[in-house]
């Protein structure tokens, strides 16, 4: 019995030896054959989209009436999808930051000056390119930038994506925004009523507000955001860090919610406009128009869009929208496009 207890007493001396050695292993190594444990994400019962009211957007309105965001990804845990509008980019920016949306379909420029300011978001897909116009008034007769100057310009507000295209393209053909050219920044639907009732000479705006103009017979595209700044990147798909961090199965989900409602829309653009119209209240006859007359063009790749948004960065720095130059590993995760 003496030597059977002398038996155990080693016994648990060479195992608390054992567990010694383990706990004194040199910091920052783990056991070969130990997976280190980590702490279960909380399940994500609700996502809220942020998008705008522009045919440059439609994937996430198609994928919303079709249901395909909740079924897509009521798998992954996800009880409930929902989406809310904004009139331009930087009020949707500033409710990402706010944490009021997950995701948001949102043009480039905006996201560099939330990001500047400390949003913890990437960019993970883009959505558009090109696709915005510039409209003045019927009886102005337009010869080229220069002809601009004097007059006023609507457009979205300081740091989206038409106000940094806008007053670019106008620095290199030597005119001084604000001073030779009035910029207003307006949502799209203050710039259509100001333009209509005279209050300005142009406007600057995605589709399909340029079409509204033109169908109502109160002006005539004169120039496309790709004449001003050839394939340039629009919007993009952003979605917050703490999603890429703790869901990255909804991430990658995402993205191919938003390529199956692209398909959809190249495919049948007169259903898809009928649901663009139906959701935002346009008229289907504008937005039929918008599509076939914009530059634009949905794409989905972020690696074509990288030194695109790279640019916007410098032109904001050099505008003094940011305060510090961004970099790529600042603004893109491009990990789950190349996993689909």
């Amino acid at each position: 019995m003496k030597q059977m207890r002398i038996t155990v007493i080693a016994l648990i001396a060479i195992a608390l030896l054992l567990i010694t050695a383990g706990c004194t292993q040199p910091a920052g190594t783990t056991p070969a054959t130990t997976v280190v444990p980590t702490t279960s994400a909380s399940p994500i019962k609700e996502l809220r989209i942020g998008y705008q009211p522009s045919t440059h957007q439609m994937a996430e309105i198609t994928a919303m009436n079709k249901g395909w965001w909740q079924q897509d990804l009521a798998p992954l845990g996800v009880e409930n999808v929902s989406d809310k509008v904004f009139p331009s980019g930087p009020p949707e920016m500033a409710a990402m930051l706010a944490g009021d949306i997950d995701i948001a379909y949102v043009g480039a420029a905006p996201v560099l000056s939330a990001v500047s300011t400390g949003l913890d978001a990437k960019i993970i897909a883009g959505v558009n390119t090109q696709g915005s116009d510039l409209v003045v008034r019927n009886d102005l007769n337009y010869t080229g930038p220069q002809s601009l100057k004097g007059l006023t310009i609507a457009t979205f507000p300081a740091g989206s994506i038409q106000d940094t295209v806008l007053r670019n393209w106008l620095k290199q053909n030597n005119i001084t925004p604000d001073t030779d050219v009035a910029i207003k920044g307006m949502s799209p639907g203050d710039a259509v009523i100001a333009i209509t009732a005279g209050k300005v000479d142009g406007i600057f705006l995605p589709t399909p507000s340029p079409s509204v103009v033109v169908n109502q017979g109160k002006g005539k595209i004169v120039v496309h955001s790709g004449e001003m700044y050839p394939h340039h990147t629009c919007c993009v798909l952003v979605v917050s860090g703490k999603l890429i961090r703790e869901h990255p199965e909804i991430v990658r989900q995402i993205i191919l919610t938003n390529d199956k409602a692209v398909a959809f829309n190249k495919q049948n653009p007169d259903d898809a406009a009928a649901i663009y119209a139906n959701k935002t209240g346009s008229k289907l006859e504008d937005v039929k128009a918008s599509l076939k007359e914009w530059d634009g063009d949905w794409a989905s790749d972020p690696n074509i869009i990288i030194n695109p948004v790279l640019d916007y960065a410098k032109i904001q720095y050099d505008l003094g929208y940011i305060k510090k130059p961004l970099t790529q590993a600042d603004l893109f995760d491009l990990e789950f496009y190349k996993k689909n």
